[in-house]
């Protein structure tokens, strides 16, 4: 699925200042424009401390922004707060890195999946139903509702977080990192869950990876940040199989692959890069 013209989610020139101390800021976004369509999903990829995260954050109404201006839908959400940043919450959504320190171990999986449902107002027969379709969406069984998070793995308490954040049925789900707490056989599963469910839904997403071969499964599109800004985006099959910034090559060549002889090759040509940089 393709981007409309006009995006549901546009970002320009973001900037976003952290105060280390009291005449002390930090820049961690300078100037970051992106955007997402609807029904697309579009990869954020960099190392840790790139500002990645800071991005969604800031989408998300966690961080403040210095200047710059976020638009969803047409509607400019820079600064929203209060109850109109609330009611955000049925168009954007989020999925967590950690799926276990995101949802609450006191609660059943079936109240984690009905609160956000009950604080919208839905009737506690319209919860249910709804919790039993998003159960059945992202393939865990029924029963699931009267267990507790701690009595699944990691691949199905990311499921969980991923049916909490597609109650509410979202336009946008922002996903920060949510498959590198996992091992390689899950996350192929958790990917492939991720483009059925745009497939089934029309979601959109915003998808927050360091790994350029994660976002390469999932994402119509990539953007590639590096100390708070955006040096490339393109098309996936472009960022990822021709990179033309050096900052995305040494990404590429940083993922690992099966063969040694080819592994030693790309160890070879990431040091030739850094020590270029």
């Amino acid at each position: 699925m393709t981007a409309d013209f006009a995006p549901l989610l546009s970002v320009q020139d973001l900037v976003v200042d952290y105060r280390l101390a009291r005449k002390v800021r930090f820049r961690a976004l300078k100037g970051v424009s992106i955007s997402v369509g609807a029904g697309e999903c579009v990869g954020l990829v960099g190392e840790s401390g790139s500002g990645k995260s800071t991005l969604g954050r800031a989408l998300l109404g966690l961080t403040p922004v210095e200047s710059g201006r976020i638009t969803f839908d047409g509607q400019d959400i820079t600064h929203t707060r209060g109850a109109a940043r609330r009611r955000l919450a049925n168009d954007i959504q989020v999925v967590f890195q950690d799926p276990y320190g995101s949802l609450d171990p006191t609660m059943t999986v079936g109240e984690v999946l009905a609160q956000p449902l009950q604080v919208a107002g839905t009737t506690r027969a319209q919860a249910r139903a709804t919790v039993a379709e998003m159960l059945d969406r992202v393939r865990l069984p029924a029963d699931s509702v009267h267990r507790y998070p701690s009595e699944f793995s990691g691949g199905q308490r990311q499921r969980i977080a991923i049916a909490r954040a597609l109650v509410r049925k979202p336009r946008l789900i922002v996903c920060d990192e949510p498959v590198s707490a996992l091992d390689l056989t899950t996350q192929a599963t958790i990917l492939e869950l991720f483009i059925d469910l745009q497939r089934e839904t029309g979601v959109s997403y915003l998808f927050v990876s360091h790994d350029l071969g994660v976002v390469r499964r999932v994402c119509h599109r990539v953007s590639v940040m590096y100390h708070g800004e955006i040096v490339e985006s393109g098309p996936t099959q472009t960022v990822t199989h021709e990179p033309s910034h050096p900052y995305t090559r040494r990404l590429l060549l940083a993922a690992p692959v099966a063969d040694p002889a080819r592994q030693a090759e790309r160890r070879a040509a990431w040091l030739g890069l850094r020590d270029s940089a």
